[in-house]
């Protein structure tokens, strides 16, 4: 039927037609959301510098600004898991966006650390289920075969919000202030919210609302265990740690006070040289997405991926500091060669029965916020132990971070040999 698309998830009854423009428009609706999401956990790159002299922070205390929004998301992980299984994706990502909103403005008026950390606490609790409810939302609306396109898509459009987090951020910072830059902000996610409440459903129309089982706390951890049981879940597991960990600490962290330090670089040329990155990785996300497809599997084009990434963290731990053209083509590549998260998600999609998506997604998606936390708390520590009591790091001190990122890449990546792929499904 012409302007429908038979793409119905698990959770619509066979023989469900999904209108495709109502499908399009629910992933770009979706994706908003991620979007307000992926600038808040990226920002801190860009006005890092600033923060680090207007409140005197040492390196140690900008780490713990940037990773404090990780280690809360990922703590929430769990709980957000069990409220999708038990409530719905839609109902628990409203509830969400009033802490997200409150958290952008507590950051926007804080005057110390602790007020600032408070802020991206709040902002992460918001945002904690911003990505793993849409999936849950897809899993139900597309049928698995288009899972990984569609969160390939997902990503790639939410993507905007890390183009937002550099030039446009650095802008914006120079002209009104970083702080009624927040505020602007927590305006945006809250009309993200109501255009979430406008329009999007947990179901395509025409498909059976299912009845969320009312379990107990037992019954709900006891579903934890049996997503930890499945096949290759702790191989996976391993990669979801360090594949989004070893972009966002250069994109969200380092990449800002690196192009500082080492080049001398201001906050609108910052700005540009993050931008590059953001934009191939945000284009690299519609490719790779699909790449499934051509290989007819998940893993191969997966690990082909995260070997480019370690290929490309090598270079730049031992390169130096490099000429502007060089610099620029290192950004370029390294946002090309990462964006294949998508595949990792659509292979482990594939592991869950649709009673435990939620919660399965979730779990994983732990370990992608505790990977960055623990990125960068550690980087924190490593430029901390080799420029104590500095505001401007040395390039070693920089080597030396960019080199702890492929030694950590390179253990998933041999943990990630012994997963099994089931491939994809119809």
């Amino acid at each position: 039927m012409k302007g429908e698309h038979n793409a119905a998830g698990s959770g619509a009854p066979s023989g469900v037609q999904i209108d495709l423009r109502a499908g399009i428009w629910l992933v770009a609706v979706l994706s908003t959301a991620q979007l307000v999401s992926q600038f808040l956990r990226s920002a801190i790159s860009v006005i890092g510098p600033n923060l680090v002299t207007e409140l005197n922070l040492s390196a140690a205390g900008l780490a713990l600004l940037s990773s404090s929004f990780f280690l809360a998301f990922a703590i929430a992980q769990i709980p957000v898991g069990m409220l999708i299984d038990r409530f719905g994706p839609r109902a628990t990502m409203l509830w969400s966006t009033a802490l997200a909103v409150a958290g952008c403005f507590v950051f926007a008026f804080g005057r110390d650390l602790n007020t600032l950390v408070l802020g991206r606490v709040l902002m992460a609790l918001g945002c904690s289920s911003f990505y793993v409810a849409p999936l849950a939302i897809y899993s139900r609306w597309f049928k698995p075969k288009y899972f990984s396109s569609v969160i390939g898509i997902q990503l790639g459009l939410s993507g905007l919000g890390l183009l937002a987090a550099t030039s446009p951020l650095a802008f914006a910072a120079s002209t009104i202030g970083w702080r009624p830059s927040f505020a602007i902000v927590g305006i945006l996610a809250l009309l993200s919210g109501l255009i979430v409440l406008w329009w999007v459903s947990d179901d395509p129309p025409g498909a059976q609302r299912p009845e969320y089982k009312k379990e107990t706390l037992r019954e709900s951890l006891r579903g934890l265990v049996v997503i930890s049981r499945a096949p290759s879940f702790w191989p996976i597991f391993a990669m979801f740690l360090t594949n989004y960990a070893v972009v966002i600490t250069i994109l969200g962290l380092w990449g800002g006070p690196y192009l500082a330090h080492v080049y001398g670089y201001d906050l609108e040329t910052r700005g540009y040289y993050l931008l590059v990155l953001a934009l191939s990785g945000m284009i690299a996300m519609f490719a790779w997405g699909a790449a499934d497809r051509l290989f007819g599997n998940y893993r191969v084009p997966a690990l082909i991926g995260a070997t480019l990434t370690l290929a490309m963290l090598i270079w730049i731990s031992l390169a130096g500091k490099m000429s502007p053209t060089m610099l620029f083509v290192w950004f370029l590549f390294y946002g090309l060669v990462t964006g294949y998260p998508p595949l990792l998600v659509g292979q482990a999609r594939a592991m869950f029965p649709p009673q435990l998506v939620g919660r399965g997604l979730t779990l994983l998606n732990l370990a992608t916020m505790g990977g960055v936390f623990i990125f960068q708390f550690a980087t924190g520590a490593v430029i901390e132990f080799m420029a104590p009591n500095q505001t401007v790091y040395p390039l070693a001190a920089y080597q030396a971070v960019f080199g702890l990122q492929a030694v950590l890449l390179a253990i998933s990546i041999g943990c990630y040999f012994l997963a099994h792929d089931r491939g994809q499904s119809s």
